[in-house]
């Protein structure tokens, strides 16, 4: 009794694997064109035939044998087996390829330069502005 298969419910596989996604039910409705009282209850259905089944993969983006044989051990299988799939997407790199000290100092020279420019600039407006003062004062004489 103990190898006995599990007992496969698929309105209750369309639900976690529904869960799984972060699908609501409303939305799940909307895509299949029905109400969200349909969609509860395809998902308290032992059995579900094929055309639903096809319907429900094709709105999931599953398969139906997905939908037929889901099981929380085969989820846990496949979240572990691809948990380590080397592909560094969440991983954070604490030993980084430049030196942070060096772009430190190149952002202080750029600020540096910037400053001077800026220095240069007002110096330029403030040598115009007393050319014209100075212009301004021997007319009115």
């Amino acid at each position: 009794m103990d190898n006995m298969p599990p007992m496969i419910h698929h309105g209750r596989n369309v639900k976690r694997i529904r869960e799984i996604l972060g699908v609501k039910q409303d939305y799940l409705a909307t895509s299949l064109g029905l109400s969200q009282q349909a969609v509860s209850q395809l998902e308290q259905k032992e059995v579900l035939d094929a055309p639903v089944l096809q319907k429900l993969s094709k709105a999931l983006g599953v398969t139906e044998e997905a939908i037929r044989n889901f099981t929380e051990e085969a989820a846990v299988n496949v979240v572990a087996n691809t948990i380590n799939n080397h592909d560094q997407s969440a991983v954070v790199n604490y030993y980084p390829t430049f030196n942070p000290i060096d772009k430190i100092v190149e952002l202080y020279e750029r600020i540096l330069v910037l400053e001077r420019e800026k220095a240069e600039l007002q110096q330029k407006l403030f040598n115009i502005k007393e050319q014209a003062d100075f212009s301004e004062g021997s007319t009115s004489d």
